[in-house]
């Protein structure tokens, strides 16, 4: 006997017709003689329409009411769900997060999740009930309800995943699994089988849109295998695994891109030590994640260092670096929110020489400069101008050999 945690997104559980669909799949799976725990995001777009209904209500909206108002969204689902269930004969019962036993810091609409008290749902299950457990929520050290940031069903299934010690997590969403490229911009990318837990890190940092980092993060840190399938087919999707060393990995995975950040220029900073770490700091003060950093190399003792924020915290990122720009001696502040990136990804980059040199080949063949570099052992990512990144997928994309026959 097996014990799956199955995620259910919005989309799957979008309306009555799905979510009747879900439960009858739990049953089937139930029926193979598994224990199985669901996890569920809102409906459809349940949480947007939220967050907009607030924004009609008052102009200020502090971040504890706000986690209060949007796991309405999972509770309703996980109802729903639950009764969905009884009426194809599952017994079942739903949980909030904070009734599963996931407790976090008190960062409201980003909390961590600090410790798993799962023992409502091990007693569930020794009951013969399928637990539905409200994702993307949890409940606070100080006892406030808290939300774990969009895409935070993922890592409330890993983390039951994990701390139940289930077999595997499956994450059921509206495609059949993760693709050598985004199919809306490629369209002969192709399903791969599988992908290591370094290059799935890679490809959901990068711009991949399947799973959230964080879950990730916590499946490699707990080895909790992840297998990413299609909740309108039922197919077999993508497994995200340990890396095997006693295969051949492909040279280059998959192609990324990314539209959502901006460039900040911080120029003519004097060059000595703790101009970066003064910048730098002032940002992190400011809760904001730089991402691609590239210092020039000096001349006549001055350089200018660039980076990229997600677009969302651009305004702040600029007056974090304006705070300090007269104390760091730097000249001028600029920012740029008409770049995107593209992404190549492969544990087989390792060991296979001339990557690099394909890359730039194929960009500059096709007449796309790049602006910035950053490289990692199975990843090297461009900053390019923003209506070129679909032109530059494709064409990298040929270029690795990755499209579908």
């Amino acid at each position: 006997m097996a014990l799956i945690v199955q995620k259910f997104g919005g989309t799957s559980v979008g309306d009555a017709e799905r979510i009747r669909a879900v439960a009858n799949h739990v049953a089937r799976t139930r029926a193979g003689g598994n224990e199985v725990v669901v996890v569920v995001s809102a409906m459809g777009k349940f949480t947007d329409d939220l967050v907009h209904l607030a924004e009609d209500v008052s102009p200020s909206r502090t971040a504890r009411e706000m986690d209060m108002l949007l796991t309405a969204g999972e509770r309703i689902s996980m109802a729903l769900v639950s009764m969905a269930l009884g009426a194809v004969g599952v017994e079942s019962a739903s949980f909030t997060g904070s009734q599963a036993g996931i407790i976090t810091d008190t960062s409201h609409t980003r909390a961590k999740i600090l410790e798993m008290r799962p023992d409502r749902i091990r007693e569930a299950l020794d009951d013969g009930l399928v637990p539905v457990v409200a994702g993307f929520q949890g409940v606070s050290t100080e006892r406030d309800i808290t939300t774990l940031g969009r895409g935070g069903s993922d890592v409330t299934a890993v983390a039951l995943a994990a701390a139940l010690k289930a077999d595997v997590c499956e994450i059921y969403t509206d495609v059949a699994g993760v693709f050598s490229a985004d199919p809306r911009v490629v369209s002969k990318a192709r399903r791969l089988d599988k992908v290591s837990f370094d290059e799935m890190m890679e490809i959901a940092a990068t711009g991949g849109r399947v799973l959230m980092l964080r879950s990730v993060e916590f499946a490699r840190r707990h080895h909790v295998p992840l297998h990413v399938r299609s909740s309108f087919t039922w197919e077999p999707g993508t497994w995200i695994v340990e890396e095997d060393p006693t295969m051949e990995e492909a040279i280059v995975s998959a192609i990324t891109d990314d539209t959502s950040e901006a460039k900040i220029t911080v120029a003519g900073v004097p060059d000595r030590p703790g101009v970066a770490a003064t910048l730098f700091r002032e940002l992190a003060n400011h809760g904001i994640n730089v991402d691609m950093i590239v210092q020039n190399t000096s001349a006549h003792n001055v350089t200018d260092i660039s980076f990229t924020v997600a677009k969302t915290e651009l305004d702040a990122a600029i007056v974090a670096c304006e705070k300090v720009q007269k104390d760091i001696g730097a000249a001028t502040v600029t920012s740029d929110d008409n770049i995107g990136r593209v992404t190549i990804v492969g544990a087989g980059m390792k060991s296979s020489p001339g990557v690099t040199a394909l890359m730039f080949e194929t960009l500059y063949n096709n007449d796309i400069n790049i602006e910035m570099i950053s490289t990692s052992s199975i990843r090297i990512s461009c900053v390019l101008r923003a209506d070129r990144v679909a032109d530059a997928v494709r064409h990298l994309h040929h270029a690795f050999g990755l499209d579908a026959e």
